[in-house]
């Protein structure tokens, strides 16, 4: 061998040395990497440069320091703080679609979870926060990574899902299960940290039992927020700025939830100890302290709060959305109205109309920016596939500099070339592909969340009509105390009541209409419509149930009916004529009334009802109820009973009519333990004293 030869050997072999030692140092640990790289696009976000937060994760998924899946995450951050939630929710989407490789991709994952379901309960999309979040927690307890303050937000996020879908048995066991894991958080935590973010927490779920006017569960979770938020004051390490906050937020949400429980002197309690925080003269304390002084019917006030309304939006950097205008500037014209403030009225009205135009526009140009971003998002993976391919191209090219390596290097690149080119045709067929079902899913969710409120707003209309069939205003007679109170188990029902009062005599009745829903409430309409028309004409309770039976059984084929009972009472003389047709026995003066049984209305034509009499009811109280009441059923499906009914009648002392029914409506829900309504509710008390 010459010493040309084994000098090209020597060559070679430093050669090879070279590129094997380099292909060492390309292959450290991808997870120190990866934390690395996350640190870097944090910091960036940190600075609020949301850009160099976008740009950093496409160049680390570039140079694969970051997997897809948590460059995407990052892209979604970095939307999200800027406040393009649209974007975000994309980004976060095409996040969840990436493929789980390692802990720190399972992680990302469970992070992306817990903000896309957020983003979806606040826009009322809750099927979908739930198809986000309960494959998340399955995840958490399949692989057993996740914090407990991944499980207690992501549960949160579920429990206010399955609130608002009605699920009231499965939210209760979420918030309680959310509830745990705050407290594991706190009690291994040695900062103050898991305590603030129970606080929230629990905030949120206070917030969804008030908007779902569930207002004696939200006192329970706004008394759990009050001790939390003293549990966090003792700590060294909290931050007080979030103490009056806070405590502002808290007496806030207990005063609409007293109101909305009809207890107002509890709720102006509560507003006068907000109005002592520092938080009620702020522009965001102001705004929120709206919901009970609109419901409190002091508009005055509220139109000079909704005074700082544009300066607080432009603080939170709020534009003239649909949406803003739905949730703010609408309010703003109502509460203005509503004081009598016309001139203020007409003015708002007019910027409403002007905001109109501008806000339609901005949805236009941003329903076009989603779907450029969409595109931009294509070219871009795109464009990262080519580069990675290049990128491995030059490392290839970096091993063959030995003239023996040449025409491998050669074979290899070619190969290489034409299956990366392969893969970006692939892969640009498939964003195509994906992009296509992307809009026809875009329509369809249109289409059915249009559907969906349509029904919803025609339900709601119903319902109206349905509580302005029964009165709601009731007599002022003297020495007569009369009140009544009806609630559909559904969105409209089938009870009903009714009173017609002359100079000396009172008609009421009471009745309950066979099943549940629309076709009950139309049926409890003509019945209400029918006894209204037959009171009128003075008729005596017995001929009234007579002839209301013959009308309803006309044309019944669905064989419906109603039982009911009828009554008119001399207010002179307290001698009352009734007739009981099927219905539960009427309590008078604390006991069960012994009455004739009469069939149901509207089953059999030709029926002759019975009537009955009592000498005087003067000084004696008269309740009526329906089967709502004493068959209520808790999720043990144990009823309320007559015995717990004649006890409370019995032992309890009244003040009003009002006052027992709403201690009675309070007893049933006490029973019921939030197990959902197995029957509407009807309840009607009486008492005449001429005295």
């Amino acid at each position: 061998m010459n010493n040309k030869s084994h000098l090209r050997i020597v060559l070679l072999a430093v050669l090879l040395s070279v590129v094997f030692s380099a292909c060492d140092k390309v292959r450290p640990s991808s997870e120190p990497k990866m934390a690395r790289a996350d640190s870097v696009i944090f910091d960036a976000g940190v600075s609020k440069d949301y850009e160099l937060m976008r740009a950093l994760s496409d160049s680390f998924e570039l140079s694969k320091d970051i997997s897809s899946l948590d460059a995407n995450r990052w892209r979604g951050v970095s939307y999200y703080r800027q406040g393009q939630y649209r974007l975000a929710e994309i980004y976060y989407r095409k996040a969840l679609e990436g493929d789980i490789k390692s802990d720190q991709d399972l992680i990302s994952y469970i992070k992306v979870a817990r903000r896309l379901s957020e983003l979806l309960l606040v826009k009322g999309d809750y099927e979908g926060a739930l198809r986000i979040a309960i494959p998340a927690v399955a995840k958490m307890d399949e692989k057993h990574v996740g914090s407990d303050i991944d499980y207690a937000i992501l549960l949160n996020n579920i429990g206010c899902c399955q609130l608002n879908l009605g699920r009231d048995g499965e939210a209760n066991k979420s918030f309680l299960t959310a509830r745990g894991h705050y407290a594991n958080r706190w009690q291994t935590d040695s900062t103050s940290r898991g305590f603030q973010e129970a606080v929230i927490g629990t905030v949120y779920t206070s917030m969804a039992y008030i908007n779902m006017r569930r207002y004696a569960e939200s006192i329970y979770w706004i008394d759990r927020t009050e001790m939390l938020l003293d549990k966090y004051r003792e700590r060294p390490d909290a931050r007080t700025e979030y103490f009056d906050e806070y405590q502002g937020r808290i007496e806030i949400m207990r005063a609409v939830a007293q109101q909305g429980l009809d207890k107002p002197k509890e709720a102006r309690e509560a507003y006068l100890r907000f109005l002592k925080t520092n938080y009620s003269k702020t522009g965001p304390g102001r705004i929120n302290a709206n919901e009970y002084l609109v419901a409190a019917k002091r508009y005055a006030e509220a139109a000079d709060n909704y005074q700082v309304l544009d300066k607080t939006m432009h603080d939170w950097g709020m534009e003239a959305s649909l949406d803003n205008i739905q949730l703010y500037m609408l309010p703003k014209f109502f509460a203005n109205d509503k004081a009598g403030r016309k001139d203020s009225a007409r003015v708002i009205a007019e910027h409403i109309f002007e905001l109109l135009d501008t806000a339609i526009v901005e949805q236009k140009n941003s329903a076009t920016a989603e779907l450029a971003t969409i595109y931009d998002t294509q070219g871009k993976e795109a464009e990262i596939a080519r580069q990675q391919a290049d990128l491995s191209q030059q490392r290839l090219i970096s091993t063959g500099i030995a003239l023996a390596l040449v025409i491998i290097f050669f074979t290899i690149y070619t190969l290489h070339r034409r299956r990366a080119t392969q893969r970006i045709r692939a892969a640009h067929t498939k964003l195509e592909e994906a992009h296509q079902k992307l809009k026809v899913a875009y329509d369809q969710l249109e289409e059915t969340t249009a559907a969906k409120e349509r029904i919803e707003s025609e339900l709601r209309i119903a319902r109206n009509i349905q509580q302005s069939i029964v009165p709601s205003v009731f007599p002022q007679y003297n020495g007569l105390d009369i009140y009544a109170y009806m609630m559909p188990a559904k969105e409209v029902g089938g009870d009903l009541y009714d009173y017609l009062l002359d100079d000396k005599h009172i008609y009421v009745c009471l009745g309950d209409v066979s099943g549940k829903g629309v076709p009950a409430s139309l049926f409890m309409a003509q019945a209400a419509r029918l006894f209204r028309a037959m009171a009128k004409q003075q008729m005596m309770p017995a001929d009234i149930a007579t002839r209301l039976n013959d009308e309803l059984c006309e044309g019944n084929e669905n064989g419906m009916f109603v039982t009911m009972f009828l009554a008119l009472i001399n207010l002179e003389t307290g001698a009352m004529d009734f007739c009981n047709a099927g219905h539960n026995p009427p309590v008078l003066d604390d006991q069960f009334m012994e009455i004739e049984t009469n069939a149901p209305i509207g089953l059999w034509p030709g029926l002759e009802f019975v009537g009955e009499h009592v000498d005087n009811i003067i000084g004696k109280s008269l309740f009526l109820y329906s089967d709502g009441l004493n068959e209520a059923e808790n999720k043990e499906q144990e009823q309320f009973g007559d015995d717990h009914l004649l006890n409370i009648l019995h032992t309890m002392k009244f003040d009003s009519a009002r006052q027992l029914i709403e201690y009675m409506k309070e007893a049933v829900e006490k029973h019921r333990n939030g197990a959902l309504p197995n029957d509407d509710l009807t309840m009607m008390e009486l008492k005449f004293d001429k005295q």
